[in-house]
């Protein structure tokens, strides 16, 4: 049983119809040349070009669906399970034109998300040990931030806030204009819907105890050297411990696990969708 979730259909569909509209236009004229009357049934492999972690395939299915009901779309791995090079990934099997028409749409997303999965995946298995948990960050891709996300989480990430409206965060550029971490919190206080959480993004041991002693329910620490962040977490563990505390701030494969070491609940980076490459597939008619 897939246990990551996507969003429901009722709000992916619209952007699988745009997507597939935007690469079919105005006709595939190769395609609708070739195959004007009852396209014959066709079997085909998606196979894995590389080694990775899989990521998207029900998305996969659903572009072909939308195309044709009548095509079948069978993954061969989990979401989430890692493949090798040369292996069938998924199977399907229809009318030839929408195998066709469908063909670039569907492999773009799962190219993408699969290259996130994977990227993701190096990452938590540096600091699979502690208990440091990986989250995501804002830097999407417009139009694919749903889809994205969901890549991190199949790799084995959380997810940080999907836009502006999840949680407060105040950060450098808030704590300047509003004249301070206190004055911000005090103001936000007094409209904020009481359900949300109020992060500070620090970046000294100042910050990080006058956002302690405004009551800040989670800390991050910004860019922070190593002892720094070892003496901002004991600071705020020492004054309360129910703050959680988060690292950002130039995360690599070489640095996370030092930053885990230093006892912070999370580490969020951008790194796993910005910095990652598509996972190489095809696919192959039979």
């Amino acid at each position: 049983m897939n246990k990551f979730t996507l969003p429901p259909w009722l709000i992916l569909d619209p952007l699988l119809q745009n997507w597939l509209s935007e690469d079919i236009g105005r006709g595939d004229h190769t395609t609708q040349a070739l195959f004007t009357d009852n396209p014959p049934p066709q079997q085909a492999h998606w196979l894995a070009k590389e080694a990775g972690v899989i990521a998207g395939l029900p998305l996969a299915g659903r572009v072909f669906t939308l195309l044709n009901p009548d095509v079948e779309f069978l993954p061969l791995v989990n979401e989430g399970e890692s493949c090798t090079t040369g292996q069938a990934i998924a199977q399907i099997q229809g009318p030839l034109d929408a195998l066709l028409m469908g063909e670039r749409v569907a492999l773009n997303l799962v190219m993408r998300l699969s290259g996130i999965a994977s990227a993701t995946r190096r990452y938590v298995e540096q600091i699979q040990d502690l208990p440091t948990q990986l989250v995501d960050t804002r830097k999407t891709t417009p139009g694919l931030r749903l889809l994205e996300k969901y890549a991190t989480q199949v790799g084995g990430a959380r997810n940080h806030r999907l836009g502006l409206d999840d949680a407060i965060m105040i950060k450098d550029n808030h704590i300047y204009g509003s004249g301070g971490i206190g004055p911000a919190i005090t103001k936000i206080r007094q409209t904020m819907p009481y359900l949300l959480t109020i992060e500070v993004e620090t970046s000294n041991l100042e910050e990080i105890a006058t956002a302690i002693a405004y009551g800040a329910d989670v800390i991050m620490l910004d860019n922070m050297p190593i002892p720094a962040m070892i003496a901002g977490v004991k600071l705020i563990r020492e004054k309360n411990s129910l703050i959680k505390i988060e690292a950002s701030g130039n995360i690599t494969l070489e640095t996370i696990r030092s930053v885990a070491e230093t006892g912070v609940d999370y580490i969020s980076t951008s790194a796993p969708i910005t910095r990652s490459h598509w996972l190489d597939l095809s696919m192959r008619l039979l």
